[in-house]
């Protein structure tokens, strides 16, 4: 098959390859809900010593430049607790963590979860987070523009492999929230 954006040598509906996939995403592949049929996710293969923004577009194509986002784990903290929830903004943005995911969250402060407790509690490598597959009483804020995309690059739940997701199926996941401005420009 090939992949809807980029040039990947071996592309493959996500259905059909779910022991690529870490057990939290192959579950949630597994069991998908939503407008999207499951096998709209693509999984692509690619290589882990290509992981770097600018080698990665070389390899796979430019156009993954801007259709391309990144997961992260934040923790907000008030009083004694912590809310931990993933954000999911393009690639070419940084996440506004101390004003609009702070606010979402209603904490007093807010920060990017520790690497430790970002892969322990996703069951995901470090690198590879992707928002399918995260706890399902966990926030999941989504930059509108990344809903926007028709296809969207995000992780796969490990450093070897992507997904290819339609921005819209990002918006109908267990706990998305589509946030406008949740990535702002990169000074």
């Amino acid at each position: 098959m090939r992949a809807p954006l980029g040039h990947f040598d071996d592309a493959r509906p996500a259905p059909a390859c779910l022991d690529e996939l870490t057990a939290p995403v192959a579950d949630a592949v597994r069991h998908w809900r939503g407008s999207v049929p499951a096998d709209r996710i693509v999984y692509v293969e690619t290589d882990p010593a290509w992981a770097d923004t600018a080698t990665f577009v070389e390899h796979y194509g430019q156009d993954l430049l801007e259709r391309s986002a990144n997961c992260v784990v934040v923790a907000g903290k008030r009083g004694g607790g912590t809310t931990l929830a993933a954000c999911v903004v393009l690639s070419t943005t940084r996440v506004d963590v101390n004003g609009v995911v702070r606010r979402r969250l209603g904490a007093r402060k807010a920060s990017f979860a520790a690497m430790d407790t970002a892969t322990g509690e996703t069951g995901m490598e470090y690198g590879g987070i992707t928002p399918i597959g995260l706890p399902a009483d966990w926030p999941v804020l989504v930059d509108a523009a990344v809903v926007d995309l028709p296809y969207v690059l995000v992780g796969s739940g490990r450093r070897r492999g992507k997904l290819l997701v339609p921005g819209k199926a990002l918006a109908e996941l267990p706990g998305a929230e589509v946030v406008e401005g949740l990535g702002a420009p990169v000074p």
